[in-house]
């Protein structure tokens, strides 16, 4: 049988040269057909860029003096057309560049991406879902304009309804619509806990970014992007909860998952912490003790932990560049992109009210999230 199948003057040894050739070239193509997948979206990305991560651009935008000038100096960028003339008029044409924006990537990319930006997507409309629950929560009026910001239909449909809900309806929609039980049960809590709702809500968006299926060679790069990402909630969290003084039992319900470095053992070493600063401290050996400790002074000056946030931020965007650039030829100038327009929006949204507000340029400064500040 062998020989047969090693003579050439056998039609069974050419269809055996043909089906490895075969093989070989679908092995070798598979990579280099990912690539191709990525070329134009990751130029696209790319030519665009996001200044508005940037110290320097930053630092043009908050001399405006007024909200008319911010604006046009916005609109002469790339990618703006930015409307509206009150402070939350623009704000809210931000959030739609936002969306505009994953729309527009959705539409430039493989067919094989859709379902990552979907739930980047729904982000938008968690944070809605989430703000009129705790409005709800906390007996306080839900403003109607928030009806008009839904992305998805179906969550249009959930806002909605829990718009025109009282208190004790909240846990009956939810679970209609399917959320998680431990969001539906921290609603029914008398006193709910605001941060272990704002915990469980990220931890859904984090596990199904985790689940996701996207293109060949492209999990390694998304994964560690979803790892940092919940490290970074898992100490923010641990952080939060410090300042609040929450009890030492109740710490444990705040952990996500487990990251890149902070496996559970780890947060709870955390949350056996006495103080912010110890928390710190037993952040040693992992990426995020430096961008920590090189702001502790300032925290210990304005004993507000949004310091440490911010600071966690700039190293996340960070990383997120090391992830472009380690995976370049495929999802890391996606990723970048839409992680740094995320927080570019964030930043712009704090300008204009800082503008608004007639704050103080170095005030203002002190909320913005840089990727070049570390």
């Amino acid at each position: 049988m062998i020989d047969k199948l090693l003579d050439p003057n056998n039609i069974l040894f050419w269809f055996l040269i043909i089906s490895i050739i075969a093989i070989a070239i679908a092995i070798i193509s598979r990579p280099f057909s990912t690539y191709i997948k990525f070329v134009y979206p990751n130029a696209k990305f790319e030519a665009i860029g996001n200044p508005y991560i940037q110290a320097k651009e930053l630092d043009n935008l908050t001399e405006s003096k007024n909200l008319t000038s911010f604006k046009e100096i916005l609109n002469s960028s790339k990618d703006y057309n930015i409307l509206g003339e009150k402070t939350e008029n623009i704000q809210q044409s931000l959030d739609e560049n936002f969306v505009k924006t994953i729309k527009m990537m959705k539409e430039d990319s493989s067919k094989k991406m859709n379902y990552f930006f979907d739930i980047y997507l729904q982000k938008s409309d968690i944070s809605l879902i989430k703000s009129i629950i705790i409005s709800k929560i906390q007996n306080q009026e839900v403003d109607e304009k928030i009806l008009d910001e839904v992305v998805n239909d179906k969550n249009k449909t959930i806002i909605n309804k829990l718009y025109n809900s009282d208190k004790k309806e909240i846990p009956v929609i939810l679970k209609k619509f399917g959320f998680n039980e431990n969001i539906i049960k921290i609603t029914k809590m008398e006193k709910p806990d605001l941060l272990q709702l704002d915990k469980e809500l990220n931890k859904s968006f984090i596990n199904e970014l985790k689940n996701i299926k996207v293109p060949y060679k492209c999990n390694q790069g998304k994964q560690r992007f979803v790892k940092i990402l919940t490290d970074i909630n898992n100490v923010k969290n641990v952080l939060r909860a410090k300042e609040l003084n929450y009890e030492k039992s109740i710490f444990q319900h705040l952990f996500i998952s487990e990251g890149l470095e902070i496996p559970l053992w780890k947060f709870k070493d955390l949350a056996e912490s006495d103080s912010v600063s110890q928390i710190i401290n037993n952040l040693e050996g992992t990426s995020y003790y430096e961008p920590l400790k090189n702001v502790i002074e300032d925290y210990n000056k304005e004993r507000s932990v949004q310091v440490l946030e911010i600071a966690l931020d700039n190293y996340y965007l960070k990383c997120i560049r090391d992830i472009s650039n380690q995976n370049y030829t495929n999802i890391g100038p996606t990723i970048r992109y839409l992680v740094s327009k995320e927080f570019e929006i964030r930043n712009l949204k704090i300008i204009t009210k800082g503008i608004s507000e007639e704050l103080n340029k170095e005030y203002i400064k002190k909320y913005l999230v840089m990727e070049d500040i570390l």
